[in-house]
């Protein structure tokens, strides 16, 4: 090879690093039947109607499709939208500090990542969207995913690791001015409180007055604590070693759990709900404030394990019993908007209650806010900013077919509302049969006694729904019917520990947004290393979710309860937020030829959030807009009526003023988020306009003296991922 410099695109790149394409005929063979595959697959789920439809389809459709677009279309982004440069330094390199800085084994950071964005979203969200068919769900978890999820994730971690792991918000303020960078730190961080402390409250539900799942949770604690010290102190570097003892002593744990549920010991681990918050609150500041070597990322990386292996062992379960989708492909709620799981239409409601898994705006704090502090070769943004999106989707996609394979008839009577379904299992019969379906009384008694349950009728939620069709789908493969209550009450704690590790993050990326926004006023709280700015962030992040879950636990009506409506919608408001100051960042950078890469899916999630923000405030349907919602209460309090959910009078008026708070938050929301968008649009416009002007608020280069075996220079066989090593490569 020539060692003289070679333009491309502007920049300078050495081209003895520079390795020309390579025609493999086994590579094109295996991608080839691949593409095969997958086109097969959703051709067969495209033109299935009326026959019986195996869940292999739907699997192969999926894992074909995230496969290619993992080879492709992700390096496509890597390579030429942001240039990746594993001779720069990243944060984790250059401020090491112990304590939120430090480089990180890319397989520990890859599952502490996935662990911290993969929460309730991708298990409940495409269990209730099924009420629409299961084709719809698989179409935007697979497209938006591909498209819009992974694709924000990756670019946000990118830039946030270029910036010295700034929160979304500072991001914001930083590019977009006083004005929108204020409109954004304020969204960002009141969302943030609210879908912390709904995914919180999912975990108190899930393990109020469960021994087995509240032992089996509780105990991730300590092996998470040893697994740190181990790997950081005792045996640096082991990190195989480290992960076999820690699932090792992970499934000791998960079998303590069934054995210490029956056994004397098991009133000790049965909390009621209002424990569990003090208990959850507690961990979540000490999991904010040490060092994360030692409790965070071991946890998280250990949890994944949990996650990953129970829902590869679901597909599995797939593949062996080969169950069939008894949902239809597409049902009429999808059009008329009357389905009894949640009103309203397939546009636009769809993508707003299929969050997670498919486009998530709370991966945008996680991934400016941990682990860009923690990577440690920018090449690795692909495998953990894109790849763990396409883990939390492939969940995702193993939630809706345990859906699916249920009888329709079970999923009705599971997830419509109990004041449609009545209080017995003959009147939840007769009601699922008015909406079209068929179960017997005689059924639903039964498929509660064979997951040990008094009931099935109204478990609303989608998580009771998830757990059953797990354990049909494990049943069939393993112990059969004497099996399902085992499986069941696993799938329930197997979900409270999926969802933990989303808040226990979701917590330390809130200190590292507050420590930023207060550091724009006083410097010394901007200073991550500060400790009493450490403890007072991560006690007002705490507090601010910890008292909306609190009175949520006590009041069904309050706290939490009060605004679970709005989690969809400011979920994908952050994610409006995320894509648009990730679109003004390519800009600014010089990089206006690929603004497209995040500026397609911001101008389809600002569509989809502003049409359902627009019907959530203003439909005159009570089962869907705020006002109208509030209208009919009032009404019926003026003529003496309760109307369910209420229980009295008294509930009544609390049902309004949720009404009204509710509609008043959406508005407000979207007034910042449109703020944020027009003072983008200014700020492009002029970067477009007067591109000399752009002032890089990039950290200065500095060449990285940390080498891994991805990250070192191509050799002319090709092997390596190589990239720039100079001051010009790679921006």
């Amino acid at each position: 090879m020539r060692s003289e410099p070679l333009r491309r695109e502007g920049l300078t790149v050495p081209q003895t690093l520079v390795s020309p394409p390579r025609f493999r005929p086994k590579s094109v063979l295996v991608w080839t039947l691949v593409a095969l595959v997958g086109a097969v697959s959703w051709g067969v789920l495209a033109l299935s109607r009326g026959e019986e439809v195996s869940a292999i389809w739907l699997l192969a459709a999926a894992l074909g499709s995230f496969a290619i677009a993992y080879r492709f279309y992700s390096k496509f982004i890597a390579d030429r939208v942001l240039r990746l440069d594993d001779g720069r330094a990243t944060p984790a390199e250059r401020l090491d500090d112990g304590v939120d800085y430090q480089p990180t084994d890319r397989r520990v950071l890859l599952g502490h990542h996935f662990a911290a964005i993969a929460g309730a979203g991708p298990l409940v969200g495409p269990v209730l969207a099924m009420q629409m068919g299961y084709l719809p769900g698989t179409l935007w978890i697979v497209a938006g995913v591909i498209f819009a999820g992974a694709v924000q994730d990756m670019v946000v971690l990118f830039l946030s690791m270029r910036r010295d792991g700034k929160s979304l918000g500072q991001m914001a303020r930083d590019e977009l001015g006083r004005v929108g960078g204020a409109a954004a730190l304020l969204a960002v961080f009141v969302i943030m409180i609210i879908l912390l402390a709904v995914l919180a409250l999912v975990v108190i539900n899930a393990l109020a007055d469960s021994p087995w799942g509240t032992f089996s949770v509780a105990m991730t604690i300590p092996i998470a604590l040893f697994m740190g010290f181990y790997l950081q102190i005792l045996r640096p570097g082991r990190v195989v070693e480290t992960s076999l003892i820690g699932v090792a002593l992970l499934l000791l744990a998960i079998l303590g759990g069934g054995w210490i549920e029956h056994s004397s010991l098991a009133d000790t681990f049965t909390l009621s709900p209002t424990t569990l918050v003090f208990c959850l609150v507690g961990y979540g500041f000490v999991a904010s404030v040490l060092p994360v070597w030692m409790l965070l990322a071991p946890r998280d990386y250990l949890s994944t394990f949990m996650k990953i292996g129970t829902i590869v062992l679901l597909a599995v379960g797939v593949l062996v019993a080969t169950p069939h989708l008894n949902a239809e492909a597409v049902t009429s709620f999808a059009s008329s908007g009357a389905g009894p799981v949640f009103a309203g239409s397939l546009f636009p409601f769809l993508f707003i209650t299929i969050a997670c898994g498919a486009l998530s705006g709370f991966h945008a704090l996680v991934a400016s806010g941990t682990t860009p502090k923690l990577i440690q070769k920018e090449s690795q943004v692909r495998m953990i900013g894109y790849g763990a999106m396409l883990m939390e989707a492939f969940v995702a996609v193993m939630a809706l077919i345990s859906a699916a394979v249920l009888d329709p008839g079970l999923y009705y009577a599971m997830n419509a509302p109990a004041g449609l379904l009545g209080p017995t299992v003959e009147s939840a019969s007769q009601a699922v049969a008015g909406l079209g379906f068929t179960i017997s009384p005689e059924e639903l008694t039964a498929a509660a006694k064979a997951v040990d349950e008094s009931t099935l009728v109204a478990r609303t939620g989608g998580a009771p729904t998830l757990a059953v069709g797990m354990s049909q789908i494990f049943s069939d493969v393993v112990g059969g019917e004497g099996m399902k209550a085992f499986w069941y009450h696993f799938a329930i704690m197997f979900e409270a520990l999926f969802i933990l590790t989303t808040v226990d993050a979701g917590t330390r990326v809130g200190r590292f947004m507050l420590q930023d926004m207060l550091g724009n006023v006083w410097k010394p709280m901007g200073r991550v290393n500060w400790k009493p700015g450490i403890w007072l962030a991560s006690a007002v992040v705490v507090a601010g979710w910890g008292y909306f879950l609190y009175v949520g636990a006590t009041d069904p009506l309050g706290g939490i309860n009060q605004l679970f409506p709005l989690f969809g919608i400011a979920n994908q408001l952050l994610a409006a937020i995320a894509l648009t100051v990730a679109t003004t960042l390519l800009i600014r950078s010089g990089r206006l030829r690929w603004a497209w890469v995040t500026g397609v899916p911001l101008a389809w999630i600002v569509t989809v959030t502003l049409t359902a923000s627009w019907q959530k405030v203003f439909s005159a349907d009570p089962r869907v807009g705020f006002f109208a919602q509030r209208e009919r209460f009032s009404d019926a309090i003026d003529a003496g009526e309760v109307l369910a959910p209420a229980k009295s009078m008294d509930d009544m008026h609390t049902v309004v003023t949720n009404s009204t708070v509710d509609g008043v938050l959406i508005i407000l929301f979207v007034a910042l988020v449109l703020t944020v968008v027009v003072n983008a649009a200014v700020v492009c416009v002029r970067a477009v306009r007067s591109p000399g002007s752009t002032v890089s608020t990039e950290t200065p280069y500095v060449a990285s003296a940390i080498e891994t075996p991805e990250s070192r220079p191509r050799t002319p066989a090709g092997a390596g991922t190589g990239g720039g090593s100079g001051p010009g490569a790679g921006r």
